[in-house]
């Protein structure tokens, strides 16, 4: 069994280095608590409801000052973390990105797909590829952040791409509720997999994010969660294996399923029109 954390926090709008420091200890208490691998909410470092000079202001270039502070983190304690942040090209583009590092550095870094018109997704570029699945010490990890999960389809990708867990860094508003009663429970379901989201708290010019973050087994079943309001770590002890094995038996002979042997490819075309 490998255990896992997601960090339900309260990031500081542009408080960059107070953000840093709380996801460092709560980094180290996790990680003190068993987890090998945590996972931390959507524009951790920064807050989400920015304006396009602000995240200017606060983007990084990976690597830097963030990527080492946090290599160094994850080396000290043996464990892998995935962190949302705002990433500047070498084009100054601006990208909403989930970075992923692990005892021995940077094992990559995702950016946003699909962006809603909220928050800073408003202002910036949009990724281009789904990042394939990492290795990472516990398993196979698939990575998406927020918005990315309304959309079956990148998901069932890495899945399909051989992803055990899929992680979710996300900062879901208060009206979000499909999400963690519904969409998240979903994805774990149909795919097979882990799902562990980390969701934030707290408010931002107005607006108040949900909370509810969660850790889903590969059967949709809901395996820790926190409340809307509390900053919190959650953990699960899980068996990553568990998601290669899609057949299911609930009576022999009788109700057989194989979730992914029974899909129908050739029939799905129109998905990629």
């Amino acid at each position: 069994m490998e255990r896992v954390a997601a960090v339900q926090m309260r990031p500081e709008l542009l408080e960059v280095e107070k953000n840093l420091q709380s996801i460092l200890l709560n980094f180290e208490e996790a990680a003190t608590s068993g987890a090998r691998l945590v996972v931390f909410p959507e524009c951790a470092l920064s807050g989400y409801d920015l304006s396009l000079n602000e995240a200017q202001a606060v983007a990084e270039s990976i690597p830097g000052h963030f990527s080492e502070r946090l290599s160094q983190a994850c080396k000290e304690l043996d464990a892998t973390i995935m962190v949302g942040i705002l990433e500047r090209d070498d084009s100054d583009r601006i990208f909403n990105t989930a970075l992923v590092i692990g005892p021995d550095g940077i094992l990559g870094r995702y950016r946003k797909t699909h962006l809603p018109h909220l928050g800073i997704d408003r202002f910036l570029a949009s990724g281009e590829e789904l990042l394939p699945p990492l290795k990472t010490p516990i398993g196979r990890v698939g990575t998406l952040i927020c918005y990315d999960l309304r959309f079956p389809e990148p998901c069932r990708a890495l899945a399909l791409m051989g992803a055990q867990i899929v992680l979710i860094s996300t900062a879901w508003p208060s009206a979000a509720t499909l999400y963690p009663d519904f969409v998240a429970r979903t994805r774990a379901a149909e795919n097979g997999i882990f799902l562990v989201a980390a969701n934030r708290i707290g408010e931002e010019h107005g607006a108040r994010y949900l909370g509810h973050s969660l850790i889903i087994g590969p059967d949709g079943e809901v395996l820790a969660q926190a409340g809307g309001e509390e900053e919190k770590i959650l953990f699960a002890d899980i068996d990553p294996s568990l998601s290669d094995q899609k057949r299911r038996v609930f009576l022999a002979g009788e109700y057989e399923l194989d979730i992914f042997n029974d899909r129908r490819p050739k029939l799905y075309g129109e998905l990629v029109r």
